[in-house]
């Protein structure tokens, strides 16, 4: 697999059409590791020139400023503004909702400013382009229902990207009750991925879960690797592990790729 560091990529004097920002989950999660390793075979598959940081890039921030550590947050941001800036960067692309708003709305005030996309919107834009082509492959006819992640739906108003995606699958999308801008959070944003939640009668991704359920889908389909634990949990433990997968949508394209 082809993964090139800017490092690289500047010692042989190019600049990629995009930077690949993987996060923390999508770089130490052994879950959301494959959601990085699908992404890259799509971009590959696509001719597309990209470079990662690789072990300069660090945390951007988002669970530190979340948690309401600004300082800490702000000491993360200026480090990476100095690399990208160091690389010139122009155009950031991730897979992690959670990074793509931190970098898109919060680094321009610190001296950041990029174009930030989500992984979904650069996969509709490569399909738009012709440089992409998806098929059903094994998800033809199969029922899908999507999780809107806050940090990309009702933060920054993306919701069509990843529904087209999706329905290029052959397959027929259902939408849970609550959607779109009504939609519901999983649970994890704010820095409470990493901590246990508060008592209380039911955990948010179970209640998220079940709504999810009641759509009767054979996948649940979502675009951040929080959301995807969140899911992936509250699957296991409504015992529908054996009906219901749950992936990202860069999987879906390339499991249906074969890729």
């Amino acid at each position: 697999m082809n993964v090139p560091t800017m490092a690289e990529m500047m010692a042989q004097g190019k600049q990629p059409e995009v930077l690949f920002w993987v996060g923390c989950a999508g770089s130490f999660d052994d879950r959301a590791k494959k959601i990085t390793k699908a992404f890259v075979k799509i971009l590959n598959k696509a001719n597309v020139e990209f470079a990662v940081l690789g072990t300069e890039e660090s945390c951007t921030g988002d669970p530190a400023k979340r948690a309401g550590n600004e300082f800490l947050f702000q000491m993360q941001a200026m480090t990476n503004i100095e690399v990208l800036n160091a690389y010139e960067i122009k155009k950031i692309v991730t897979a992690c909702p959670h990074c793509f708003n931190t970098l898109k709305n919060e680094y321009p005030q610190l001296g950041g400013n990029y174009e930030v996309v989500h992984h979904t919107e650069l996969l509709k834009s490569l399909l738009d382009d012709g440089r992409l082509t998806i098929e059903g492959g094994q998800f033809k006819g199969k029922k899908i229902t999507f999780h809107d992640p806050c940090y990309l739906g009702r933060a920054n108003d993306v919701y069509e990207a990843p529904r087209e995606l999706i329905q290029k699958l052959d397959v027929e999308l259902v939408e849970m009750k609550r959607c779109k801008t009504n939609g519901l959070c999983c649970g994890a944003g704010g820095a409470q991925m990493f901590k246990e939640p508060e008592k209380g009668a039911k955990d948010i991704n179970v209640e998220r879960t079940e709504e999810a359920i009641e759509a009767k889908p054979d996948i649940i389909a979502t675009g951040c690797p929080f959301c995807n634990t969140m899911m992936t949990d509250g699957v296991k433990a409504t015992n529908k592990e054996s009906e219901i997968d749950v992936l990202d949508i860069a999987e879906l394209i390339a499991n249906a790729k074969d890729l």
